[in-house]
């Protein structure tokens, strides 16, 4: 085609030479040579220079010249139809179809894209070019055909012919293009335009030399036509200047020929030029019919100036190829003529002749402001444009006899032909041995006998001859091998596969190690059989036409093998497990996994062969539904979990899955009738999957793993989206061009489609006909995939909503592996079905928690599947986000600067339909990445085509939304839809006809995960986003923190929802507060990722998670903990810091021992582990220091002394491991703090004080005396000196007390100092307050010890004794006034400090001679003897106080004197009276005198055994507790226990409290019977007051640990004093409390957790025994009954109990249903016989009773003369029964225990009774509570009264079972049918609840509540109206039966 030779009558290139010609002729001839060059002379200019070495064998000579003429075409085609066509298009004007469709097929054919170009170097010339300035000029079109000329007027297709001397140009149709024009310097003379059809002159064909150079020079020169901005527009002109050194030479430009323009639209406010697309020197120049102008605008040559003339009219010129940009500017063609109209040329100096020098010239191109219309032009939003130059169209090499060709190179033919050597010689090897074993009867290397003495090939030969025909099929030499040999050697391979049938190859479970052993000599021979199918098989696959080959019997017996091998080897070796009847096999099996591994390799490789077979040729039925079965039968194989249960490596049965899985694909595609099986079997298998580690063995390319299944799964969706081939068998026969008779193209799957659109040009042009056609072939595919992949979705969605997690079937956790496997791969385009799944899914869930009659587990699979939806599409948009910006830095081409643009519009959703769908686009990219990997995986094949449907499905729906009027883009759509027809039709066509850059895996994941932004899953995710924020205001506790936790998802992949006033940290901070436990647990975790990922949001929430700390939920407190642990260390702020350690510091006394726990170590981490590493740097002390700031403000802040207290001493204990580090820190401290004890107040609080650095000093003395020095303490004596003048008694206190605890360390060496001391505390002992004084008085006796001196403490109780002593004496005469009572106060309070502390029994000289009449020995005796008589009752309430205060400070420290009968005496006097005020203070001494024996009986089980100290210890337990005092304790315990419990149970105060603590003391001890004391615990327990409550609690549960049995027999005791104590001390009676509903009796459940399920079993059979009555006895008196407030205390309990087991809650809900059953019959009856006048022998004719229905009784018998006291006692049992069955019911509907009490126990098993309950999500207890609320106001009037006694004669009578069995199938919790609420019958009030008249609010029949059968126990017939129940389960009812709450209404039904 480079240079067709003209002349030919019939349009067809002659081959005959014509002569020598000239090469540099004009006109249609071409160069013409002497002679043809020879095959030397030709090669250095043809592309083979590249071969080396060059091989002249390889190409033949040329026989051109060297022989004789080659035939004439004429004699070799028949000419008739052309002669028929000339003939035709001669005849008519107007061309005929038929001539029409011809011209096009031809103009197909010689397309420039599809017709191979060579370049070939110009060879030299052979004739002078003065000869070729002869030759006239000619047209090429001289002497063509009729047809020929039509061909040659309506085709444009561009091609160069260079020359030696000029540069390439595009001649189009074999016109030459003319020879640049030169010039040299002549005298001034104005040049016209050239004229068309003008060859060159002579004067133009002298080129000079010195020309030459200047073109050479400049050629890479040219000019450019820039279009002005708006402001030079104004200007008119624009100055252009040359290059420096460059020679211009004025010339006038007549025309400036149309060009392509690239499709790039400008950017907005900036114009930029209209380039020109050219290469230097080279002109593109489009055919016409009409000789068009053709002046190249050559940029390199000299211009002359000159004056501007008119220019020429240009022809208007033919389509071009490449399409233009759409018309959103004005025509850049109207722009460029409108431009070269304007040009002129002007030199720079005024001189008429311009040198060849540039120096002094430019050039002007002036822009007449008309000229420009501004409103042609538009501003359009800066938008990515298309890369151009990345597509192109392959050329095409010439039509070559594919047999006749080995390879595309020289490489390939060698191989082919060493293959096809290869292979013959061995057939011939084989072919020798078969007769030499013929021959002799025996076997060799190659071929053996078998048993029947056939010959067959060994496995060794196989392997040979299988590699070989794999080389030669791969090759293309298959086809030469010679059809015989091919048949010889089936035969050869049949004898292996004859002997096979004969062996026995079964494994059975029962065999022993002999039988294996046979069995192990057998493989030889079934791996040979295997090989021969193999050997057989593969030739069938090898593409050839001889249906010899393709024996129906090799097939059949090859499947055969194959199924005999699965089903007796490689399943029961599956399956296979070591127990104890197959151990013996597994082991054996075992021990041979070598010798039977290859059996595996050889079954897998032969069934991957039959994948093969089946794609290639026809099978019949049964071959592929045998293929089929055992395709599904090895995927759903089961495996061992582990490698030691199995026998062989478990990847030996993974790979055996994969090809199983590669087979099921190939059918499913093969056989559209045979999908909806093959999707039914797999969906119905899924129940065998694993669902452990084994689940995910299928590995992807980017190193995830996801289930076998899922992958399956998405391949069988992306192949439906693929066109069936329909011609297997066939394809070696089909035309090379893929057209038929019928049609232009209509491929095999679409053969009944006619398609009108032929070509890319014809598609634009119609480019609505193409759209159309598309979706006509794109539509149903896409269809075919959705359907097929709802239907999964549907299927796994319905069964996983019958489902749990932990239920039998594994639906709902394979729905997440799904669901998990399909995110892995969402963004893979291997996998694009992965998108269609999840949409779908989507759909699905957002249905369902949109729903209003969705039931609660159904919307929180929902929310957890969104949310793992939302965190991938998440996932994805910021893999796209970083992919995008990475691209744009880093790979600065075309298309990944396009790409990168593209992903910022798709994350913004602005996208535009043209860019995503154009040719060159993110589609586009991703196809050629998956092309280029094909050939390594052919299972690319359903992506391909998925893809291929979905792109072309979205340029349908793209075109149709884009607006009308830009015709350039509506033709590129359509030039796109026709490839995209051509792709679907031919998956291949792509790759044939277009080449396309190299695209790198990153380029297209982001162009795939560009188009997945555009879907409607990523276009989703607002929503999704929008509805997990809206259930975080769900009224459902479970949906709210299920929410909370998909939202938790979605934060981790874009943590940029919190950024700004987002609503999200609202919604979060508000559910931490909420009512529901799980709710804020879920919140709180939620709120640490927030601030981890966030940690600006640290100080807004940190308030939060400190409020968390008192939570009621433990759990929630310990989260809330280790949260503010992390943030405490993050956090720097002072403030933040102190109000996490107080809060942690108060969490040391929590109830819960693990809260105890876990706050006391986060302590010691974050105020004392960070100072263990003993650095004494400056930083160190810097941060030392403020820590110690830190410790002192939080000190001051929170109420934390007695808590920091303990906590510093268990972290100082010498048990602790971190003693000795803990107590290094902590003298760091208290050093530390001593800096500040000089500080004086400040304003900032951030300065600590010394006050409160004293108070901190004086926790850190309570815990360990140790710490200080006594250099330390001399730096307080300042503060000692001062004491009785100071008015700040918080520093005297700290100072006294840091004296207190640490002056016992010091020894007589400070003599001086503590006579100091105590010289300065002796003074303030007559006016400090009572809480100084204590410490002061311990000082003094501390220093008295140490200087052996107590002298001074004596006289200062006898100082004290005597004037009590006066006053004592007055008192007996009159009354002490004021002034007397305050100094007896002093005294008193001396006197006893004294006693308390002080053992003065020395000094007793001193005390003798102020008391000479005392007789006694024990000065302690004498205090008390001294101020007893002050508490007598004649005494005043002060005085008392201070006496009894006294008396009881002494007998802590002298407990004898407890047993005095003064002391006593005066005590029970107390008690007796009841005075709260005098009985705190003998409470207050009691309980320090008991903790004072705790404390001294631990000490000693303490106390280690050195030197006999124990047997010592044991000589003094002379009574039980092993003190000296016990004996006090336990007379003192039991003349008081009585008052003591009185005190504790008739408030609940502080006074109350007090009393519980001296008992909780006293159980510790032991010191009385355990059921003295757990009756009041248990009571207690039910207190409002938290602190009585947590220690009753405490105290019972060690109670109930250490006398369990004890306790027990005291329960029913213990829960009437409770009702009891709620009743008339809490005045509340109810059983439980609101918001939320917790039961009184809660925390006694939670001891009895401690004991065995059948103990809480009785236990809760005797509670509800206590409810049980008889209906005569009932008292009632008071408004409401005693037993009824009674029954409803434990009724309410009863129902809102927490259950550890179902056994506990089906035991007392049958005692309940028993109990109703029992006492309500007899009820019932008395009401019927009493109330109503009801008697059997009229129960058929009384319309009383008709159908049971008691409101038909006529007016008269409605209220009978009944006595009111019987009808109350009535009412009364009839009110306890009703709220009784409330509670059942409701406890049956929450743990979804059916309707039947006969179902109770036949659903459970044995095993199943000790599991936990499930509660159903979302029954509340309101309805309940309301219940019984009306139940309980039935006395309040007659017609109550009767409407109650009404209500429980319905219940007991009328058997409502079979009237709402349907009801409650549908209403059970939502269990079954999630798409139906369970929850509404107790979760919300029934406003608009319809009523019968006279009912008031009586029981609706909903579901569990009057659906059982009848409490009465006795089968009622049914009413005549009635029909009987059959038998079975009664179907379910749609779900529009039940009315807006879920329930039915009774009368629906009556």
């Amino acid at each position: 085609m480079a240079n067709p030779r003209p002349g030919a009558s019939d349009g067809l290139c002659n081959t005959e030479p014509k002569g020598p010609q000239s090469s540099g002729g004009d006109g249609g001839g071409g160069p013409f040579f002497t002679r043809p060059f020879t095959l030397f002379e030709a090669l250095p200019y043809t592309p083979f220079t590249s071969i080396v070495p060059i091989d002249s064998g390889l190409i033949l000579p040329p026989s051109i010249g060297a022989a004789s003429p080659a035939p004439s075409l004429n004699d070799l085609i028949s000419s008739q139809d052309f002669d028929a066509l000339n003939q035709e298009a001669q005849t008519h004007d107007t061309a005929s179809k038929r001539l029409q469709q011809t011209v096009s097929q031809l103009q197909h054919l010689i397309k420039r894209t599809a017709i191979t170009e060579f370049k070939f170097k110009t060879g030299p010339k052979t004739s002078s070019a003065a000869s070729s300035n002869n030759r006239p000029p000619s047209s090429i079109s001289a002497g063509l055909s009729s047809l020929s000329k039509m061909v040659y007027d309506q085709t444009a297709v561009p091609f160069r012919y260079p020359t030696p001397d000029t540069p390439t140009s595009a001649s189009p149709n074999g016109h030459l293009a003319p020879p640049p024009i030169t010039s040299t310097p002549a005298p001034t003379k104005e040049s016209a335009p050239v004229a068309p059809n003008t060859g060159p002159t002579e004067e133009t064909s002298k080129i000079t030399e010195k020309n030459r150079q200047g073109y050479a020079h400049n050629k890479a020169a040219r000019l450019e036509i820039a279009l002005p901005t708006k402001s030079q527009l104004e200007q008119a002109s624009t100055v252009i200047k040359p290059s420096p050194g460059s020679s211009l030479n004025a010339q006038p430009i007549s025309a400036i020929p149309p060009a392509p323009v690239p499709s790039k639209r400008p950017p907005p406010a900036k114009v930029t030029p209209v380039p020109i697309p050219q290469t230097p020197g080279e002109e593109v120049i489009h055919a016409s019919p009409q000789n068009a102008i053709r002046q190249p605008i050559q940029s390199t040559r000299p211009v002359r100036p000159t004056q501007p003339t008119k220019p020429a009219e240009p022809a208007k010129p033919a389509q071009p190829v490449q399409p233009p940009a759409p018309p959103i500017l004005a025509s850049p063609r109207v722009v460029a003529k409108d431009i070269a109209d304007s040009i002129t040329v002007t030199p720079k100096t005024p001189t008429a002749q311009a040198p060849l020098s540039t120096s002094g010239t430019s050039i002007a191109i002036e822009l007449p402001a008309q000229s420009f219309n501004k409103s042609e032009y538009l501003v359009v939003p800066d938008e990515p444009d298309e890369p151009a130059g990345l597509s192109a169209r392959k050329r095409k090499r010439e039509d070559v006899d594919g047999d006749e060709l080995y390879g595309e190179s020289l490489d390939l033919r060698q191989r082919a032909d060493a293959a096809f050597h290869e292979l013959s010689l061995f057939l011939q090897h084989v072919f020798e041995a078969e007769n030499h074993a013929s021959s002799y009867k025996t076997g060799n290397d190659l071929v053996f006998l078998t048993a029947d003495n056939e010959i067959t090939l060994t496995s060794m030969a196989h392997n040979k001859v299988q590699a070989s025909l794999g080389k030669t099929i791969s090759l293309n030499c298959f086809k030469a091998i010679p059809l015989e040999d091919l048949l010889h050697l089936l035969r050869l391979s049949e004898g292996a596969l004859k002997q096979a049938e004969s062996l026995d190859i079964k494994i059975e479970e029962s065999w022993g190690v002999a039988d294996l052993d046979q069995w192990l000599q057998q493989l030889p021979s079934l791996e040979t059989a295997i090989k021969a199918a193999r050997t057989s098989l593969r030739m069938m696959c090898g593409g050839r036409e001889d249906k010899q080959l393709y024996s129906e019997d090799t097939i059949e017996q090859s499947l055969n093998l194959f199924k005999r091998v699965m089903d007796g080897i490689v399943i029961p070796i599956s399956e296979l497990r070591s127990s104890e009847n197959t151990a013996e096999l597994f082991k054996a099996l075992s021990s041979n996994k070598k010798r039977i591994a290859p059996l595996f390799t050889d079954c897998q490789k032969l069934f991957s062969l039959m994948s093969t077979l089946i794609s290639k040729i026809d099978t019949s039925d049964t071959v592929t539904n045998t293929l089929e079965f055992a395709a599904s039968r090895l995927i759903f194989m089961e495996t061992a979990h582990a490698e030691k249960d199995s026998v062989l490596d478990t990847q030996k049965f993974d790979s055996l899955r994969l090809v199983a899985m590669d087979m099921l694909s190939q059918i499913f595609l093969l056989n559209p009738a045979q999908r909806q099986g093959i999707f039914d079997e797999i969906l119905t298998s899924l129940e065998k999957l694993p669902l452990g580690k084994r689940a995910r063995t299928f590995k992807l390319v980017d190193g995830n793993s996801i289930q076998p299944v899922s992958a399956l799964i998405m391949r069988l969706v992306q192949t439906s989206a693929g066109k069936v081939d329909d011609a297997r068998g066939n394809k070696t026969i089909q035309s090379p061009d893929g057209q038929d008779e019928d049609g232009v193209g209509a491929p095999s799957g679409f053969s009944s489609i006619r398609f009108s659109i032929r070509d890319e040009e014809h598609a634009a042009a119609q480019h609505s006909t193409a759209i159309e056609e598309l979706l006509a072939v794109a539509n149903p595919l896409m269809d075919t995939a959705r359907r097929n992949a709802s239907y999964v979705i549907n299927f796994i969605v319905n069964r996983a909503l019958k489902s749990t997690k932990s239920g039998d079937t594994p639906y709902r956790n394979l729905l997440d592996l799904f669901v998990e496997d399909f995110t892995s791969c969402l963004d893979n385009p291997d996998w694009p079905a992965a998108e269609l799944l999840l949409r779908l899914l989507m759909a699905m869930m957002i249905k369902l928690v949109e729903g209003d009659k969705t039931g609660v587990p159904a919307k929180n699979m929902a929310l957890e599947l969104l949310g793992i939806m939302g965190a991938a599409i998440s996932r994805l948009r910021g893999h796209v986000r970083k992919t995008a910006s990475a691209l744009d830095a880093r790979d600065a081409d075309d298309l990944g600067m396009f790409l990168s643009d593209l992903a910022a519009a798709a994350l913004e959703l602005k996208s535009r339909p043209e860019h995503m769908m154009a040719w060159s686009g993110p589609y586009r990219a991703t196809l050629e990445y998956l092309e280029s990997r094909f050939s390594e995986d052919p299972h690319l094949s359903s992506a391909i085509s998925y893809i291929i449907s979905d792109w072309a499905s979205k340029l349908c729906v793209g075109y149709d939304t884009l607006e009308d009027g830009f015709e350039e883009r509506d033709q590129e759509f359509g030039r796109s839809a026709y490839r995209l027809r051509e792709m679907i039709n031919d998956r291949r066509w792509l790759a044939n006809e277009f080449s396309f850059k190299v695209v790198p895996l990153g380029q297209a994941r982001l162009s795939y995960s560009i188009t997945l932004l555009r879907s409607q899953l990523c276009e989703a995710f607002s929503m999704i986003l929008n509805l997990l924020l809206g259930s975080m205001a769900s009224d459902q506790p479970t949906v709210r923190s299920k929410s909370l936790k998909s939202i938790n998802q979605v934060l981790e992949t874009d943590p940029s929802i919190l950024d700004g006033d987002s609503v999200v940290i609202q919604l979060i901070l508000r559910c931490s507060n909420d009512s529901s436990t799980q709710v804020r647990d879920s919140a709180l975790g939620l709120i640490g990722k927030c601030i981890g990922m966030r940690p600006v949001l640290e100080e807004k929430m940190t308030g939060t998670v400190v409020d968390r700390f008192i939570d009621t939920g433990p759990g929630v407190r310990k989260r809330a903990m280790k949260l503010a642990k992390d943030i405490y260390l993050r956090n720097n702020n002072k403030a933040v810091r102190s109000a996490i350690a107080n809060g942690l510091l108060h969490r040391v006394q929590d109830p819960e021992e693990s809260v105890r726990d876990l706050a006391r170590q986060v302590i010691e981490e974050i105020w004392f582990s960070p100072f263990q590493n003993g650095e004494n740097s400056a930083v160190s002390q810097t941060s030392l220091a403020d820590h110690v700031a830190l410790m002192v403000q939080t000190v001051k802040q929170g109420n934390i002394t007695n808590v920091l207290d303990k906590v510093l001493q268990n972290l100082l204990a010498p048990e602790s491991k971190t003693a000795q580090a803990s107590l290094q820190v902590c003298t760091k401290l208290v050093a530390s703090m001593f800096d500040l004890v000089d500080n004086p107040d400040s304003e900032d609080p951030s300065i600590p004080s010394g006050r409160d650095a004293l108070r901190v000093l004086m926790i850190f003395a309570k815990a360990d005396a140790s710490l200080f020095t006594f250099e330390q303490l001399r730096l307080l004596k300042p503060h000692i000196t001062s004491i009785k003048t100071s008015e700040d008694l918080a520093v005297s206190r700290a100072v006294v007390v840091i004296y207190r605890r640490v002056l016992p360390q010091l020894s007589s060496a400070h003599a001086q100092f503590l006579a100091e001391v105590r010289q300065a505390l002796l003074p303030a002992v007559s006016s400090v307050a009572r809480l100084l004084l204590d410490d002061i008085v311990a000082c003094l006796w501390i220093i008295s010890t140490l200087l052996e001196s107590s002298q001074h403490l004596a006289r200062l109780a006898v100082s004290s004794l005597m004037p009590m002593q006066k006053l004592r004496i007055i008192s007996q005469n009159q009354h002490l006034d004021e002034r007397s009572i305050r100094q007896f106060e002093r005294y008193s309070l001396i006197v006893g400090m004294v006693g308390k502390h002080c053992d003065l029994d020395s000094e007793h000289d001193i005390f003798k001679s102020k008391f000479p009449n005392w007789s006694g020995t024990s000065v302690p005796q004498l205090m008390v003897n001294v101020v007893v008589p002050f508490a007598a009752q004649s005494q005043p309430l002060e005085v008392r106080k201070a006496a009894l205060d006294s008396v009881g400070l002494v007998c802590q420290s002298w407990p004898r004197n407890y047993v005095s009968a003064n002391v006593y005496t005066v005590f029970q006097q107390v008690f007796d009276e009841q005075a709260p005020a005098l009985e705190a203070m003998i409470l207050r001494s009691f309980k320090e005198f008991l903790l004072t024996e705790e404390k001294r009986s631990e000490q000693a089980s303490e106390a280690p055994t050195i030197n006999g100290n124990k047997s010592e210890k044991k000589r003094e337990l002379t009574v039980i507790g092993g003190t000296n005092y016990d004996d006090v304790a336990s007379a003192t315990t039991h003349r008081f226990l009585a008052q003591i419990i009185r005190v504790a149970t008739s408030t609940q105060d502080d006074h109350a409290f007090l009393a519980v603590e001296v008992l909780a003391s006293i159980n510790r001890q032991g010191l009385v019977h355990p059921k003295e004391t757990g009756v009041t615990f248990i009571t207690l327990e039910t207190s409002s007051n938290p602190r009585i409550s947590e220690l009753a609690f405490l105290e019972h549960k060690a109670l109930h640990a250490k006398h369990e049995t004890v306790v027990e027999r005291e329960y029913v005791k213990a829960i009437q004093s409770a009702f009891a104590y709620q009743r008339d001390i809490a005045k509340d009676p109810r059983g439980a409390t609101a918001n939320p509903f917790a039961p009184k009796l809660q925390l006694m459940m939670e001891v009895l957790k401690i004991s065995k399920s059948k103990n809480r079993q009785k236990f809760l059979e005797k509670l509800c025994a206590q409810i049980d009555f008889d209906v005569a006895k009932l008292d009632i008196s008071e408004e409401l009954p005693p037993h009824v407030q009674y029954s409803r205390f434990l009724i309410e309990n009863v129902a809102f109990f927490e259950y550890i087991t179902i056994g506990e809650l089906h035991s007392i809900v049958s005692s309940m249903e028993k109990l109703v059953t029992s006492t309500g019959a007899t009820v019932a009856q008395a009401i019927e016989s009493e109330v109503f006048r009801v008697r059997v022998d009229n129960l058929d004719t009384n319309p009383a009773v008709e159908g049971g229905e008691t409101h038909a009784i006529p007016q008269h018998h409605r209220q009978p003369d009944v006595d009111i006291r019987r009808l109350q006692q009535l009412t009364a049992g009839s009110m306890v029964l009703l709220a009784l069955w409330e509670a059942r019911t409701y406890l049956r509907r929450l743990y979804n225990m059916g309707n039947s009490r006969r179902e109770a126990k036949g659903k459970s098993q044995a095993k199943d009774l000790n599991k936990p309950p499930t509660k159903i999500q979302g029954v509340t207890g309101e309805k309940l509570w309301d219940e019984i609320a009306t139940i309980m106001t039935a006395l309040t009037s007659r017609d109550r009264m009767m409407e109650t006694c009404k209500a429980f004669v319905e219940l007991m009578t009328v058997d409502k079972e079979f009237l709402v069995r349907e009801d409650d199938d549908e209403m059970n919790g939502g269990a079954e049918d999630p798409a139906t609420p369970g929850a509404n019958d107790y979760g919300e009030d029934q406003a608009d609840e319809p009523s019968t008249a006279g009912r008031g609010r009586k029981r609706k029949a909903g579901p569990g509540t009057g659906n059982s059968n009848t409490p009465g126990g006795r089968k009622k017939r049914a009413r005549s109206s009635s029909q009987p129940r059959k038998r079975g389960r009664q179907r379910k009812q749609s779900n529009d039966a039940p009315d807006a709450d879920g329930e039915f209404d009774e009368g629906d039904w009556m």
